[in-house]
């Protein structure tokens, strides 16, 4: 029988809480410290003059995740939130007047590839035969591992698993060895943008997200992706959770080689065992007593970032005819914008971009006969960044929008905020400011990402996008369950 502990965890984003709510509910006291004066991280709502922002993720991938883990509290996510499937997927443009609306359908999807590629839809089915398989496996065999050593990965049949999985394999490879047609590959490839590599560079196991995409579908929680916040902070608070937002953990207590509380500023708390789902760069260097971290400077500099973005959150006072939930402007370079994230480092010439209109689906997400727009362009984290720099690209960006939408919204824009590397530094410490977390390399991948265990503090873990299995919203989740599980483990 367990006692009693007192559990910190550091940061209300995903991971955070779902590590939160399970060891709550198995018998802790565990209390969540929040920098920011709500949950959720970067799935932070936005609210002015009657229009609601989802301020980071936009994207609802992997369903089952979700509610996997709201049944392990007896829930569903139609306890808390409905959800729509959207229909098309998105829209993807490659010129004025060239676009491709990627229906929800696989017979559709067929048709699709038929139409742009005479006799792709075989290989559609065949490529989406494996990215299936590495799912299941994926999902099944791998990403609830705590990766704490390679010795986790000795198994015959993971081995087996792992050549069908294609992890030495490259996306860009995969995919043109199955598909000619230009416009197959961009929307073969586009989920690579946000896994922090160029096609060239990132394993074509992650064709697996082309399955989650094309196959599971994209949906949408009517009320905005912060509904999904709301659902487990409700969660966390019925096992006993406490939170304590607007309260920036400035330094961890660590008497011999164990976390014994916290610093916020004037105030100090007690720990038995420390969580910490802020950005693991942060709690390593700055948190942590200097000698008390898993890794030194040199090793983070060398650490391939994933994308940080600069984000534009619009209000207009128009409604906008024909206009998708998800939308696509591919119609630039996209190695291009690439090399400028992940080689040269610098603001994009000619820069691939995407706008989410959340009002499309959702009508209470702005005033009744208007629209909430959020752009959103990736760049290369650590970048100078200024006011100056994001009025031109907004500038680009509209003009753009406007030349392949036909919708110049200009004189519509009635709220109008930006959000890129300096807002990711001071509102999440994220490390260069990035946005995604680590690249998904090969080097980057498992046991080979930052550890989830602190090695120099006997009582403490790291959860959340810097760690396994990765970023996004669902391996947040299934982070801060695995976090939970291996704290439990050393608590017994």
């Amino acid at each position: 029988m367990q006692t009693t502990k007192k559990i910190a965890v550091i940061g209300a984003g995903f991971a955070g809480m779902a590590a939160a709510a399970l060891l709550a509910r198995a018998g802790h006291e565990v209390t969540i410290y929040e920098k920011n004066d709500q949950a959720g991280g970067r799935a932070r709502k936005w609210e002015k003059d009657g229009y609601t922002f989802d301020m980071g993720p936009s994207w609802y991938w992997m369903p089952e995740v979700f509610e996997d883990f709201f049944k392990l509290f007896g829930k569903t996510t139609r306890d808390f939130y409905q959800l729509e499937r959207l229909s098309p997927s998105y829209r993807v443009y490659f010129g004025k007047d060239d676009f491709v609306d990627v229906p929800a359908t696989t017979d559709e999807l067929s048709s699709l590839f038929e139409q742009l590629e005479p006799g792709s839809a075989v290989n559609l089915q065949k490529f989406l035969a494996q990215a299936q398989y590495k799912y299941e496996v994926g999902m099944g065999e791998f990403v609830f591992k705590p990766s704490h050593s390679f010795l986790e990965y000795l198994d015959p049949r993971l081995a087996v698993q792992g050549l069908r999985l294609q992890l030495t394999g490259n996306m860009r490879k995969h995919v043109s060895a199955l598909f000619k047609s230009p416009k197959l590959r961009a929307l073969l490839e586009f989920p690579v943008l946000f896994l922090g590599e160029r096609p060239q560079k990132t394993p074509a196991l992650y064709s697996l997200m082309n399955y989650a995409d094309l196959v599971l579908g994209t949906w949408y929680p009517m009320g905005g992706m912060h509904r999904i916040v709301q659902a487990m902070e409700s969660v966390c608070r019925e096992q006993g959770v406490h939170f304590k937002f607007s309260t920036p953990v400035k330094s961890i207590i660590v008497e011999q080689g164990r976390a014994t509380g916290l610093h916020c500023g004037e105030q100090t708390f007690k720990a038995d065992f420390v969580i910490g789902n802020a950005d693991y760069h942060h709690l390593d260097r700055v948190v942590l007593p200097a000698g008390s971290g898993n890794y030194d400077e040199k090793y983070w500099d060398k650490r391939k970032m994933a994308p940080s973005s600069l984000l534009f959150y619009l209000g207009l006072n128009c409604k906008l005819d024909g206009l998708k939930h998800h939308t696509l402007f591919f119609d630039e370079d996209f190695d291009k914008h690439a090399h400028d994230i992940y080689e040269d480092a610098s603001w994009p010439e000619a820069p691939l971009f995407y706008v989410c209109a959340s009002s499309v689906t959702d009508p209470a997400a702005a005033p009744p006969g208007c629209e909430n727009l959020f752009f959103l362009m990736p760049l290369a984290p650590g970048l100078t960044d200024s006011e100056a720099l994001r009025e031109q690209y907004y500038d680009l960006l509209l003009e753009r929008f406007r030349k392949l939408t036909g919708h110049d919204i200009r004189g519509h824009v009635k709220v109008k905020r930006s959000y890129a590397m300096k807002d990711f530094e001071a509102d999440y410490n994220a490390y260069k400011g990035n946005a995604y977390g680590l690249a998904n390399t090969l080097m980057q991948t498992a046991f080979l990402k930052p550890a989830m265990r602190a090695k120099k503090v006997s009582n403490m873990l790291f959860t959340g996008q810097l760690t396994v299995p990765g970023p996004g919203v669902p391996p947040a989740l299934v982070s801060g369950q695995v976090a939970a599980a291996e704290a439990l483990k050393m608590l017994d």
